[in-house]
């Protein structure tokens, strides 16, 4: 039997727990900050329930017994819940932190985790999990990364280790949410500006002679669903590269401006 645990139970640890419990002989645990949140509570509970996953009470109650507690919150909660874990996980557990934070906040993650004994594991996500679920791909880092491939890969996940230390799977992942973000939020900002002067058609048509190879209507439709969607958790995910230009000594103003326009951008 192996166990798993998650902490934080959203789009991503909803996703991977469906995929992960199709295997015999897996069990999954979770818990999230909503379990305990009146008015989200209920259909949060009804969502684990219905994919098997057990409810745990707090977080120290999902990890008991796993082999592995996958932290799965939001960028600015990363660095909290990894502080926490250090007073509950034990020697020979692996904490796979998959939250898109910078470099040093996963290396501050991984110094609270050893404090327990327990393997920390950098995870970055490289793609929306929507699409390929449980076989997005992500890029794993520690010493323990090829463990925790060895791990979750029979089980269906994708799993890359590449390196021993911690930082470079998260700086390849922001570095590339820059571009990925940044376009989402200039089409965004583009397409307003261009309905406001009803010259949308205009701009489209001008894209296409410079850019001949790109659906613009597609790409303009594709940002504005995902900013709309997604844009609060794409906000924080950008301040984080903010965050890590910053320590490079570089001007973080583009990745603020973006997160900027994917907050404002976002459904409430």
């Amino acid at each position: 039997m192996t166990l798993l645990a998650f902490i934080g139970f959203g789009e991503v640890g909803q996703t991977f727990a469906k995929g992960l419990l199709g295997n015999d002989g897996v069990e999954v645990a979770a818990y999230d900050l909503l379990f305990d949140d009146p008015q989200k509570r209920s259909g949060m509970l009804a969502r684990a329930e219905a994919l098997g996953v057990r409810v745990a009470t707090d977080a120290t109650d999902a990890a008991r017994d796993a082999r592995m507690v996958i932290s799965a919150v939001t960028a600015a909660a990363a660095g909290e819940v990894a502080r926490a874990a250090a007073g509950y996980l034990k020697p020979g557990q692996i904490f796979l932190d998959i939250n898109s934070a910078s470099p040093n906040t996963k290396r501050a993650a991984a110094g609270h985790v050893a404090a327990s004994r327990a393997d920390y594991v950098e995870g970055a996500v490289m793609a929306a999990v929507a699409g390929p679920g449980l076989k997005v791909p992500i890029l794993a880092g520690g010493t323990a990364a090829q463990t925790a491939a060895d791990l979750l890969n029979p089980l269906g996940m994708s799993l890359k280790p590449v390196a021993t230390e911690i930082g470079r799977a998260s700086a390849t992942k922001l570095s590339r949410s820059i571009v990925i973000k940044g376009i989402e939020a200039i089409l965004v900002q583009c397409a307003a500006a261009a309905r406001r002067w009803d010259v949308e058609a205009d701009v489209i048509a001008s894209l296409k002679a410079t850019y001949p190879g790109i659906d613009w209507p597609a790409q303009v439709e594709y940002a504005a669903e995902r900013v709309g969607t997604h844009g609060l958790r794409r906000a924080q995910e950008m301040r984080e590269a903010a965050a890590m230009v910053a320590d490079l000594g570089l001007d973080p103003a583009l990745c603020e401006g973006i997160a900027s326009v994917q907050e404002k951008g976002a459904k409430k």
